[in-house]
């Protein structure tokens, strides 16, 4: 039988509607298994694999003696228990425990993305254990019930069993040997395995008294013929001892076989041998045959891991269990998961424990809502893979401190799928044996690709097949596709859950469709019809004339045709014109990058950090009516991947997954954007599309292009960006790539701290006009900016801190900055609370000043006594020239003596009132402004007393002049001040 024919009968091949039903059938089963005994997410076979190589083991010898100088294995024989109590009785149990403890030291370790991309849990810290379902071949092959996502999680449990019950005796009582634990990509079956090995080191699984692992990918790649007692002894040298007497000690020993798709297995007579001595020499794949026969060891228990395409490859004889790893498949168990692992302590980093701990409260109290919505990340975290990127994900948008050229949001997606698909071939019996993520890019990738184009993220039937079908020619590529539907497909897509879509796919996690369509441009699989043929020609024509130019030159030797080289030269023609040609597609790919990084209508999106928050944890808010027409979709992460996957760490996790990209393919692309990027960054850039630039440079990881790009930056407006902690280093990390002077940086209303303000230290250093209003910064924000001020590479020459609460002791540390301070010029702490003690601390320190030219003090509440103190400095400064005072607590008095200063008397002007004497301040329209700017966050009642006081100061300037210009100048601004007045109280303002 055919593979092809043997995979349809494994899932239905009628249509991709089929699948959908399948997709739904398999995660139908409900049900709580949960141990805090291992880790949780995708373990990685990569990483089980180095495991099963690397370790090496000893066991005690407790089942050997001695006698003389030669070593005999005496076995007497006896009952199952008399083995036990003989490995118990004979002085060997430090041995055992030595044993385990190695064991367990090797399968506790977390892999390199664990470590990276957050902080390390044991396997003994966290973990929940996924739903595992009893099932059957019949269930196996026959069509899944036509079931949706919502239906499936309203399903009562059914046949749920537990890891340590897989070897129970089963419906008939009869004793279970051989178990398949099958399950998709994603669902967790490698963390399982390890699981179980831990659990057994740690005495939780006492069935078995020696536990014998083996990756099948290894086994795969051994061709030399081994016995089984070389091959144990291989891999753990210290059970040398142990094996001659695994047969007769009666030993309860278990093999572990993970992996079993990679192992083309013959379980026909003609083809695999029988054996049932430990001691022959087979192929590696024979001792499998043989132990799963049970002709080997019979006695022995064994757990076989594969994906579902693989089931079949073991009669069904052979197997007495079957079981499937449906994943979380109740939100109970997701939410279980993520409490746990958010609520780890160091999960936040070094932050006061307090707030830490809040914050981690509040993003799982988050997480939980979205998930009781049954919104379409509660389908994604069916897959325990999923719940893990999950988790990386959060921890990287809010707890990143610091972000090392390792830590990209590009890297966390490269990563993830490392994971998963490290070594992985799509189908290890195809004579291809391309990658599994190979072929994604090729397939789902095109798929992303023309959703991101159309702006389509929901795909029926017909969009399937036209991706995945339609180039199909040969039974090779039926079979591959087979393979993908059955093990992979439900990894990246599922059914959609919107109401009125259940029919449609969606991906799994919305950013994996960009990712996979930056992929898939990037990898130079977006071609034309043109291409594909130029490219096949150029590659025969190019083979071709390797073969004619041996033979042109012997021909041209023995007989004088001189026009054969002239013909052989023009056969070289064709391949290095289609070299030129194919160098058009680096253009191509970098035109892409660059048209859809600046696409004007997403100019006022929120920036993407802020996109992917709402997408795990969903929008605060009201529910969206069915019947309201949905949003655009946007995709402003593709050009950010296609650029973080040019990266030379990402290119080299690729490469370890098929999917090559050159060095020199890098750098022709990065050429080629280079102008067009730089050109339109140049341009007054939105607040968001600015921070997705500056996140699109950071992703790159290309230092000098950063550079130039950053240096055409003479100003950065950020403003109403929320500036997380991720996002200060994004922007400290990429503007540290050069060291010129910034004209301008605003971050105002930026939701700011002191610790932001840390992280941005050498960015503001090389600020001239800094903007830090409307960010809640008090005091110990202020201690950072004093210590900014008094650096000697200080180059801010205007800092605005308007509406902060900065209070007197933030004022204490500002004057002290102000003595010493040789760079700033304009200062404005209008409506800060500094109160007459925080003005007289200013005052105290001005003198020491020697450049300030400008002061706003306005709005703080300031007396006769403080604004005049700071008044009478001002006269005596070099520089400072104008003071602002307006909206403060001045008498008549203090307004009177503050309007007798003249510039060319005292040397400053005190902005008090909209009058000056008699006549209209040349200031009374810059003090409206100001008011009505501020107004949103100003109290309106007092701003309508002051309003009114203005009001009055004008009408009874007014009267006292007889000047018709000027009268008609005072009537100008009252009638500016009475509309101010009168939209305040219809509340229009």
């Amino acid at each position: 039988m055919s593979r092809a024919m043997q995979c349809q009968s494994c899932l239905p091949w009628g249509s991709w509607a089929q699948l959908a039903r399948s997709l739904a059938g398999s995660r139908g089963t409900r049900g709580v298994s949960v141990c805090a005994a291992a880790m949780p997410g995708p373990a990685g076979r990569c990483f089980l694999r180095k495991i099963l190589r690397t370790s090496s083991i000893s066991l005690p010898r407790g089942c050997v003696r001695y006698q003389g100088d030669s070593q005999e294995s005496s076995v007497q024989p006896g009952s199952s228990r008399h083995g036990q109590s003989q490995l118990r009785n004979v002085a060997f149990s430090g041995a055992i425990k030595k044993h385990q403890k190695s064991l367990s030291a090797w399968f506790s370790h977390q892999p390199n993305e664990e470590r990276q991309f957050g902080p390390s849990f044991s396997l003994d810290a966290v973990h929940v254990d996924p739903v595992i379902r009893e099932s059957s071949l019949e269930e196996i092959l026959k069509p899944s019930p036509d079931l949706t996502i919502q239906n499936q999680l309203q399903q009562p449990c059914r046949k749920v069993i537990s890891l340590h019950n897989l070897f129970d005796v089963d419906a008939c009582g009869r004793q279970v040997k051989n178990v398949v634990l099958y399950g998709t990509v994603g669902t967790g079956k490698s963390t399982l395995i390890k699981k179980m090995v831990v659990d057994w080191c740690h005495g939780r699984l006492p069935r078995f008294e020696l536990v014998i692992p083996f990756s099948c990918e290894d086994l795969s790649h051994s061709h030399a013929h081994v016995s089984l007692r070389r091959l144990i002894t291989k891999k753990y040298q210290h059970l040398r001892d142990v094996v001659p007497v695994l047969e007769a000690s009666n030993l309860k020993v278990l093999f572990i076989l993970n992996g079993l798709e990679r192992l083309n297995l013959d379980f026909r007579l003609a083809g695999t041998e029988l054996c049932c001595d430990p001691n022959e020499p087979v192929p590696p794949s024979a001792i499998v045959v043989n132990l799963l026969r049970k002709y080997l060891l019979p006695e022995a228990s064994i757990i076989v891991t594969t994906r579902p395409s693989a089931v079949r490859r073991i009669p069904g004889k052979y197997v007495e269990r079957y079981a499937e790893i449906c994943g979380f498949s109740d939100t109970n168990l997701q939410k279980l998961y993520f409490q746990m692992r958010l609520s780890q302590p160091g999960c936040s980093g070094e932050e006061s424990q307090d707030r830490s701990s809040a914050e981690q409260e509040n993003l799982v109290e988050m997480l939980s809502r979205n998930l009781e919505r049954h919104n379409q990340i509660t389908a994604a975290c069916f897959l325990p893979s999923y719940c893990w990127l999950v988790c990386t994900t959060l921890h990287f948008l809010y707890f990143t401190r610091t972000v090392p050229p390792s830590q990209t949001l590009t890297g966390i997606y490269t990563s993830f799928l490392r994971l998963n698909f490290s070594g992985e071939v799509v189908d290890s019996t195809d004579p291809t044996h391309i990658s599994m993520m190979k072929y994604v890019a090729k397939t789902v990738g095109k798929l992303a690709y023309e959703g991101v184009m159309s702006r389509k993220i929901c795909f029926s039937e017909e969009d399937l097949q036209q991706c995945f079908e339609v180039e199909m020619k040969t039974e090779s590529e039926l079979n591959l596709l087979e393979v993908f539907r059955s093990d992979v497909f439900r990894f990246f897509l599922s059914p959609c859950v919107q109401p009125g879509k259940e029919h449609t796919f969606v991906f799994t996690i919305p950013a994996m469709q960009e990712y996979l369509a930056a992929l898939y441009v990037v990898l130079g699989e977006k071609k034309t019809l043109a291409q594909r043929v130029g490219k096949e020609l150029s590659e025969v024509m190019g083979k071709v004339s390797e073969d004619v130019a041996v033979v042109v030159n012997i021909i041209s030797k023995v007989l004088p045709l001189r026009f054969l080289p002239v013909l052989f030269n023009l056969l070289k023609i064709f391949p290095r014109y289609f070299s030129r040609v194919s160098g058009k597609d680096r253009d191509a790919i970098a035109h892409t990058m660059a048209q859809e990084l600046f696409k004007e209508e997403d100019y006022y999106n929120d920036d993407v950090l802020d996109q992917i928050n709402s997408s795990i944890l969903g929008v605060e808010g009201p529910m969206r009516h069915p019947d309201e027409a949905p949003d655009d979709e946007v995709f402003e992460l593709f050009p950010i991947f296609m650029g973080g996957i040019l990266s030379r760490r990402n290119r080299a996790i690729l490469e370890q997954l098929g999917c090559s990209i050159k060095n020199l393919a890098a750098f022709e692309i990065a050429k080629a954007m280079k102008k067009t990027v730089i050109r339109k960054g140049r341009r007054g850039l939105p607040p968001s599309e600015l921070m997705d630039y500056l996140f699109f440079l950071h992703e790159f990881q290309n230092e000098r292009f950063t550079a130039e790009a950053i240096r055409s930056l003479r100003a950065v407006n950020l403003s109403s960006v929320k500036m997380t902690p991720l996002k200060c280093s994004v922007l400290a990390s990429v503007m540290s790539t050069t060291c010129h002077e910034v004209e301008e940086l605003n971050l105002t209303s930026c939701n700011l701290d002191s610790s932001s303000l840390r992280t941005l230290f050498p960015v503001l250093l090389r600020c001239k006009a800094l903007h830090l209003q409307l960010n809640s910064l008090g005091s110990d924000a202020c201690k950072e900016i004093r210590d900014l001020l008094l650096h000697d590479k200080c180059v801010v020459s205007s800092l605005r801190l308007a509406n902060n609460p900065v209070g007197e002791q933030g004022a204490r540390y500002l004057a002290e900055a102000l003595a010493k301070n040789r760079s700033l010029t304009q200062l404005s702490l209008l409506h800060t609370g500094l109160g007459d003690p925080g003005a007289e601390a200013i005052a105290q320190h001005l003198a020491e000043n020697q450049h300030l030219q400008e002061l706003n003090l306005g709005y703080n509440s300031l007396t006769d006594t403080a604004a005049l103190r700071v008044v009478e400095v001002a006269k005596r400064h070099e520089t400072l020239d104008k003071v602002h005072l307006y909206f403060n607590d001045i008498s008549e008095g203090g307004k009177r003596a503050l309007d007798s200063l003249r510039m060319d008397r005292d040397g400053v002007r005190a902005l008090v009132f909209l009058t000056a004497g008699t006549d209209v301040s040349d200031y009374w329209s810059h003090i409206l402004s100001v008011v009505q700017r501020n107004l949103p966050f100003w109290d309106r009642d007092r701003v309508r007393q002051h309003l009114a006081l203005l009001l009055q100061d004008l009408e009874s300037s007014r009267s006292q002049t007889a000047n018709p210009w000027r009268k008609a100048k005072f009537l100008r601004v009252e009638s500016e001040v009475k509309k101010m007045l009168g939209k305040l109280q219809d509340g229009s303002l």
